[in-house]
């Protein structure tokens, strides 16, 4: 069983590792329930920018929905459930 979810931790690592450092930063803000308006003003770019950053990295990890993007982000430690 230790295998198995092991494997499974490898096989996200391996998945966000194909995302650039701005396509994490977007994950990791929008898993904490921010809206496109907050991550653009926080990172300080465009809501456009966000946007952009977002279809790449949904298409990359082929997740389209928030749930999934979070869940993702979660197992990959990239924010924690608390």
């Amino acid at each position: 069983m230790e295998a198995f979810l092991q494997s499974g931790e490898d096989a996200s690592l391996t998945r966000l590792n194909r995302l650039t450092l701005r396509e994490r930063e977007v994950l990791q803000l929008l898993a904490e329930g921010l809206s496109t308006a907050a991550i653009a003003l926080k990172m300080g770019v465009s809501p456009k920018t966000v946007e952009t950053h977002r279809a790449h990295l949904t298409e990359k990890l082929q997740m389209y929905d928030v749930a999934s993007l979070t869940r993702f982000a979660v197992r990959c430690g990239l924010v924690s459930l608390e």
